[in-house]
């Protein structure tokens, strides 16, 4: 007698489940019905013209493009955190589309935070690297340096995604800890960054 298991198992959607299961213990993705399917991905989710889909919604972290840092942005960046000036200073840097690497724009000296959302622009994201004198509560003063993610509405999805796959890449070159992000440049005030800084002791 064949069981049900085996009827299922010899059915067209047997043959599938087959496959599947020779796909999971191989650890190959198994093509079902012009779908691919493997181990690492969750039940219920599949990908399908190089793009998973989970529930509906359209998981695009697989199209990030992740930019190398311009060797000469990484010596500024190196001697940027061990200048002895005491004023605030930025540093602000793209992304280049065509040779796909965050390069330097422009370094400002003396600038505080308001001055500094007017350098940047509002509908495309940039970086910002900016050493800032902050005078505590305490009387005390420290210069720390924060990472500044400035990503607005409204840019185009494939600079987002450059920017946003690149951004983790920068920070651990430029090897901070303070790392911010502002949705609109109006948010970079020196309240905003104050506040901010406030949650480091």
């Amino acid at each position: 007698m064949v069981s049900a298991l085996s009827s299922c198992y010899l059915s067209p959607e047997g043959q599938g489940l087959k496959t599947l299961r020779s796909a999971v213990r191989r650890r190959k993705p198994a093509h079902i019905g012009g779908r691919s399917w493997s181990s690492r991905t969750s039940p219920g989710s599949w990908k399908q013209g190089g793009q998973r889909e989970s529930g509906g919604e359209t998981d695009l972290s697989d199209s990030l493009v992740v930019c190398e840092v311009d060797p000469e942005l990484k010596e500024k960046l190196r001697k940027f955190r061990f200048r002895k000036e005491t004023d605030n200073a930025a540093i602000i840097m793209k992304v280049d589309k065509d040779r796909q690497m965050v390069v330097l724009e422009e370094e400002f000296q003396n600038i505080s935070p308001e001055e500094l959302k007017t350098e940047l622009p509002e509908r495309q994201p940039r970086f910002v690297v900016y050493s800032y004198k902050y005078v505590h509560e305490d009387g005390r003063v420290s210069y720390p340096l924060c990472f500044i993610f400035s990503s607005p509405v409204g840019c185009k999805p494939e600079q987002q995604m450059m920017y946003a796959g690149s951004k983790n890449r920068l920070v651990q070159t430029a090897e901070l800890t303070k790392v911010f992000e502002i949705r609109t440049t109006d948010d970079l005030t020196e309240t905003w960054l104050r506040e901010k800084l406030s949650f480091f002791r």
